[in-house]
């Protein structure tokens, strides 16, 4: 087993679970870094009906850095609209129906902290796939961490370094293949086989 440290996302991308869930890797989420601004910390990108879409939480700006201290902002209805837009980008895929009720279910209460609601989403994408990956928090922020750190890694603005097979997506005939969007594309298009995919997902 190696310890890997690996930021907390937002229903976060399918090259982030191939490493989270490699059986190697003793999970460690990173809570005491300055929170960096245009990640997936507070976004995730599902394939909607014009291509890509980003789906963004909104903080509040209260001068606080540390992830831990990230506050989100509810001054929007952020929940509703991104619920929706998962429900339009995903109800004729072939397992969404399937999935339903429990995807909605994330977006029922509010947390205060970015950090938790994060936290809450990978639980529930456990919760659908039926794994038990073990994860815990760091104690402090390290530079230059023992651990095999991930902070750096999966950008929301470059190109995914993972090789991926393709595989059928609802938008597919629009716009063709989109690799390493949020876990959510992977579990509405593929269901029961996400965890063999995910698997077979290696970093180039």
């Amino acid at each position: 087993m190696k310890n890997v440290l690996l930021p907390a996302f937002y229903l976060p991308p399918i090259s982030w679970f191939s490493v989270f869930l490699d059986a190697d890797n003793e999970i460690i989420f990173e809570q005491f870094e300055n929170f960096p601004k245009q990640t997936y910390r507070n976004r995730t990108n599902i394939y909607g009906a014009n291509g890509k879409l980003s789906l963004i939480i909104p903080i509040n700006h209260n001068g606080k850095r540390e992830f831990k201290d990230i506050e989100i902002s509810y001054r929007e209805d952020w929940m509703k609209l991104h619920w929706k837009s998962v429900k339009t980008a995903y109800q004729s895929s072939p397992y969404f129906e399937y999935y339903e009720d429990k995807l909605k279910t994330l977006y029922d209460d509010k947390e205060k902290f970015l950090l938790d609601f994060n936290i809450k989403s990978i639980d529930l994408v456990q919760n659908i796939l039926k794994t038990q990956k073990a994860h815990s928090l760091n104690q402090e922020y390290i530079k230059n961490p023992t651990e095999l750190s991930f902070r750096e890694k999966f950008s929301a603005k470059n190109p995914s370094e993972y090789i991926m097979d393709e595989y059928y997506q609802t938008f597919t005939d629009k716009h063709g293949f989109l690799k390493d969007l949020s876990i959510l594309d992977l579990i509405c298009n593929k269901g029961p086989e996400t965890l063999t995919y995910i698997k077979n997902s290696k970093q180039s």
